[in-house]
């Protein structure tokens, strides 16, 4: 279990996994958003994460498949949620009290502005992990 949340609280990530942090992937995209939050993103696909997010303001951009989930309060970035069944998340790994541990990681450089939403929801599919929104 990793267990974070944004600077107040108010939001919360609890992301169940067998994994340890320097088992799981860290991400960082170059799309517009990230560049101006510079997030390093995981996620696990064989894992759960339960977002507790009734306080966030969700954001959507690009092709607008996914809400973007940021604290009212503080303004910290915690998780990319896209809708569906499952939902699937991928998670801002800096809001995760062990994200010390993910500096021995290899960091992958992600690029997708070339996709289509339909590659787009398949790549998730694939690599973000399973979600509840609370």
């Amino acid at each position: 279990m990793l267990d974070g949340s944004c600077h107040c609280g108010a939001l919360t990530i609890h992301l169940d996994t067998a994994k340890t942090p320097g088992d799981l992937p860290v991400r960082v995209c170059g799309c517009t958003f990230c560049r101006k939050h510079r997030p390093r993103y995981t996620s696990d696909p064989g894992g759960h994460v339960t977002i507790a997010a009734a306080d966030a303001s969700r954001y959507r951009f690009g092709l607008r498949l996914a809400d973007f989930l940021i604290c009212r309060t503080c303004g910290v970035f915690v998780a990319g949620y896209m809708p569906g069944a499952p939902g699937r998340a991928v998670i801002n790994l800096d809001t995760l009290v062990r994200a010390d541990e993910f500096v021995s990681a290899p960091t992958q450089f992600t690029a997708y502005d070339s996709e289509d939403a339909a590659a787009r929801e398949a790549r998730r599919a694939k690599s973000w992990t399973p979600a509840t929104l609370a």
